[in-house]
């Protein structure tokens, strides 16, 4: 990289000396429990940083040059752990025991009800009111020959959340040379059990939380998604795209139709939806691009999952305060959560989220950063 600036310090050179990656530990503070919470900071060639804490498995921030070399951070959140402790919608978290919703909290594996919290009435969400993104993580740099990595480790012990099963959960986040973050989510149980993991991180790529992310382009390589009720429960069908304020199948502004009348707009209150992606499962393929025209930045999300929940931060008011002291008002970001689909333990037509004692749990996602070429 010819030149770097930072915001921190507004630096400008003309030429870099070579970068290396690094790890970097840190205290994050105590918990009011009083558990100590360590911050890793993953750092590649290239200067771009990852942070992240071992409560909630979450990242804090993602430091990524825009096209004039202005590293900023594009995730929401928070600057002290107290924040993070109270309710909030889940910023950077990883979230499990099953990502997204599950109708009336309840569900039926092997002819036995399973009855869960509601936490978002009248359905089951992301878990849980102490899904994983409350929980304290084992955290450790682990080797990778594709860059810095930490793994985090968790023991989901059976009836946790009402799911069964004992769950042994590693998660690793590596930070590449090619400025990808890989997720690799992998899990084992000892009772038969439904497990669907994600990462909830709220993105807006033009480094300004006081910007909403209207004006960001996203395409999404999917071309159908899956129509929800009043409450955000799919009603089962894959519905394609065409036509309707849901095709991404080409580059698009995100505000473009985001008020349209639509009873899907209406139920979500803007985006919050599964994509039906269009490669399947098993092979690790484009899911979606994210652009911001003003400052450049790209984000390219792969994975290896069925369906892509993109959530356009509906429900952000200005209540909440993050970092800087800033409120996150409506739509200052969004989420591209990798997943099987919402409600598939009641769904039969949906892939299966069902792991088996003896089977591994196995899923992985990218976020690739990039910058669009100066004119």
């Amino acid at each position: 990289m010819a030149s770097c600036t930072n915001r921190n310090d507004q630096k400008t050179d003309n030429q870099l000396p070579e970068m290396e990656g690094s790890i970097s530990k840190s205290s994050f503070g105590v918990t009011k429990n009083g558990e100590s919470i360590d911050k890793y900071v993953l750092r590649n060639k290239n200067g771009i940083e990852v942070s992240v804490i071992n409560f909630g498995g979450i990242i804090t921030s993602i430091m990524v040059p825009d096209k004039d070399s202005l590293f900023e951070d594009v995730v929401l959140g928070f600057d002290s752990l107290p924040d993070y402790e109270k309710e909030n919608p889940f910023f950077g978290a990883l979230i499990g025991r099953f990502g997204n919703r599950i109708a009336k909290g309840q569900f039926t594996l092997d002819g036995k009800k399973y009855k869960l919290a509601i936490n978002n009435d009248p359905n089951h969400l992301h878990g849980g009111p102490t899904g994983y993104f409350k929980v304290i993580w084992n955290i450790e740099e682990t080797p990778s020959t594709e860059g810095k990595a930490v793994k985090l480790s968790y023991l989901s012990k059976d009836m946790e959340e009402g799911y069964p099963g004992n769950l042994q959960v590693e998660v690793t986040y590596t930070l590449t040379d090619s400025n990808e973050l890989k997720i690799d989510y992998k899990a084992t149980t000892d009772k038969k059990t439904v497990v669907n993991l994600t990462q909830h991180s709220y993105f807006n790529l033009s480094g300004n939380i006081k910007r909403d992310i209207l004006n960001h382009v996203l395409t999404l390589h999917a071309d159908g998604f899956l129509p929800v009720d009043k409450t955000l429960i799919p009603t089962g069908e894959i519905k394609p795209v065409s036509g309707t304020p849901f095709d991404f199948t080409k580059p698009r502004r995100i505000g473009e139709h985001i008020n349209d009348n639509d009873e899907q707009l209406t139920f979500g209150k803007g985006y919050d939806h599964c994509w039906v992606l269009n490669t399947g499962t098993d092979s690790l393929s484009l899911a979606a691009k994210l652009s911001d025209p003003e400052s450049g930045r790209i984000m390219e999300v792969y994975t290896n999952e069925p369906g892509i929940q993109f959530y356009s931060g509906n429900f952000l008011d200005g209540t909440l305060t993050g970092k800087n002291n800033t409120p996150y008002k409506h739509r200052t970001g969004l989420c591209l959560e990798t997943q099987h689909f919402p409600d598939s333990p009641n769904q039969p037509k949906f892939p299966s989220v069902e792991l088996k004692p003896g089977d591994v749990y196995q899923s992985q996602t990218v976020f690739k950063f990039s910058v669009e070429a100066k004119q």
